[in-house]
């Protein structure tokens, strides 16, 4: 069974140690996102209909917004998974321009080698994270910035980006579907959310499939999960008031077990056991 072992949360983003066995659904999010492998089998992500392998020297770079998932093959054990979902406004504060890394081509690929100067700054990260006791907050931050800099410099296409004079994304370039797309993440709560979008946007159901695939890359149902997994993070990681079942139901769940199984599928592991691990490790302000 996957499950989360530890997972640190902040202006960062996020940063989860994952067991995984089990593969999980095509998702997308906002944030870009980076997989390295901690121990056990070799495995695969499959990034945009590609399958990118991840080892111990191979690590996995995607893109905001860029459809993936975790590609387990029946045959292997079980794989312990750095996952990293960093936020463009953090990088942004130490650099204007690493804004940028919520464009869809900030990474020029989507697999890379690691050297052993990079393998020993992630096994440093993942050490600490990995460390017993508490950890101060603003360590992990300063590991994992060294970590990504390190990565962004080498695998990134920022410069390139800003020599081309590229602004940074603020949203999708058809002004219907960044309406749709307000809809989507506003109304998670919504049975025909999808079919409403469409509608928010003045487009018939079939143009606006086609339209949003075009302009965004990836379908309404990913956005939409993408919201609903955004607000149970949150939910899981900050709020905890009410119950689980309150909280389905406020993402558009009829029953708690539908929501718990979407969870699962979308990250590895159930919601109870993402909550107990979730920042236990942490001492220090948000």
């Amino acid at each position: 069974m996957s499950t989360a072992q530890r997972v640190f949360h902040g202006k960062f983003g996020r940063v989860a140690l994952l067991d995984m066995d089990r593969p999980l659904v095509t998702h997308s999010h906002h944030e870009c996102h980076v997989l390295v492998k901690v121990s056990g089998s070799d495995t695969f992500f499959n990034v945009n209909g590609h399958q990118v392998p991840l080892t111990d020297r191979n690590a996995v770079l995607i893109n905001a917004w860029q459809p993936h998932f975790f590609d387990y093959q029946p045959s292997a054990e079980q794989t312990q998974i750095l996952a990293l979902y960093i936020e463009p406004a953090w990088l942004a504060e130490a650099q204007h321009t690493l804004a940028l890394s919520s464009h869809p081509g900030f990474f020029a690929q989507p697999s890379i080698e690691l050297n052993s100067k990079k393998r020993a700054m992630a096994d440093r990260l993942i050490a600490e994270a990995y460390s017993a006791g508490l950890i101060p907050r603003e360590h992990i931050e300063f590991l994992l910035f060294d970590f990504l800099i390190e990565l962004i410099e080498d695998f990134s296409q920022w410069k390139h980006l800003c020599h081309l004079g590229t602004q940074m994304r603020q949203g999708f370039n058809d002004a219907r579907i960044r309406r749709a797309c307000a809809y989507l993440q506003t109304h998670l709560d919504d049975p025909d959310c999808v079919a409403n979008a469409a509608k928010a946007a003045g487009l018939s159901r079939a143009h606006f499939f086609t339209l949003f695939r075009k302009d965004t890359g990836m379908t309404p149902r990913l956005m939409l999960n993408d919201a609903r997994m955004r607000r149970a993070f949150i939910w899981l990681e900050r709020e905890r008031s009410g119950t689980l079942g309150q909280l389905a139901e406020n993402l558009g769940f009829t029953e708690q077990g539908h929501f718990t199984r979407f969870f699962r599928q979308h990250i590895g592991a159930s919601p109870s056991q993402y909550r107990c691990v979730v920042d236990s490790y942490w001492t220090g302000d948000m």
